[in-house]
């Protein structure tokens, strides 16, 4: 499946995990091992010290989050459990990786790429612990999470992109933290979810936000099933099309991603 899809992470994550403790040499994109070093550090070192308070200000947690601490402190002994089961989320939830058939199994762990403010990025097979570690954040040492990212991801997206085209599903503060640029960038199409209904007999659109999340997990889980291998942003578009997907696009820009309105009559 030659398309690259990116998605967000989820806030909801499975409580542990199932098998061996996080070995970063085993993550895929291992350019990116020095950045997510850095970047657990200085989690676990925010999270294990004495003040409670200013580690849960900086994570934007409640005094009854205070196991969220606890479970950050603790990461690199920590149980792991393959990212695709890890995110629990309304998107996942949708996705339901684990009743795809074999080979759309093969291909979603091949083809999606998850943006983390831990890890950057990770593919679905690879075994990473429960964490709480929003991209939002300014770690000590590090900064703002989505300008050091910036940083990093830029050679390893590069290479993990290769020729095909991109389908680029993640929210506004995940795609911040890489954006394709030139010829990269006019393979790359991106989907805003807009829900058409009837006012007063007239005809009214609107973004929609949870159940954004869902109609971009059901829209993955329909490009795995179809087998979809598209060549190009082109091809990608005619494919959610002959997936019966209503598609509006909007004039392309030379250098910039194709952006498409997928209009839903129901949630």
């Amino acid at each position: 499946m030659p398309v690259l899809i990116l998605l967000p992470p989820s806030e909801g994550k499975a409580e542990v995990g199932t098998g061996r403790r996080l070995d970063l040499s085993r993550l895929s994109l291992t350019e990116l091992n020095p950045a997510r070093e850095a970047v657990l550090g200085a989690l676990v070192d925010l999270c294990a010290s004495p003040d409670e308070a200013a580690a849960r200000q900086a994570l934007g947690l409640s005094e009854g989050q205070r196991d969220e601490l606890r479970r950050n402190a603790r990461l690199r002994s920590a149980a792991t459990a393959p990212a695709g089961r890890l995110y629990t989320g309304v998107l996942y939830e949708a996705l339901d990786l684990d009743t795809l058939p074999p080979a759309a199994q093969r291909a979603a762990r091949r083809s999606v790429l998850i943006s983390s403010g831990l890890w950057g990025a990770v593919r679905l097979a690879d075994r990473i612990p429960p964490y709480r570690c929003p991209i939002g954040v300014r770690l000590p040492g590090i900064g703002a999470l989505s300008a050091y990212w910036r940083a990093a991801l830029a050679p390893a997206m590069a290479t993990a992109v290769g020729r095909g085209p991109v389908l680029d599903l993640r929210s506004g503060a995940y795609a911040a933290t890489w954006a394709p640029r030139g010829a990269l960038a006019e393979r790359t199409v991106t989907v805003r979810v807009l829900h058409e209904r009837s006012v007063d007999g007239t005809p009214t659109r609107s973004v929609v936000s949870h159940f954004n999340k869902a109609t971009k997990g059901r829209l993955v889980r329909d490009l795995l099933l179809a087998d979809a291998r598209p060549r190009g942003a082109d091809a990608l578009v005619g494919v959610l099309r002959d997936l019966k997907y209503t598609v509006e696009e909007a004039p392309p820009v030379a250098g910039r991603p194709r952006q498409l309105d997928l209009v839903v009559t129901e949630l």
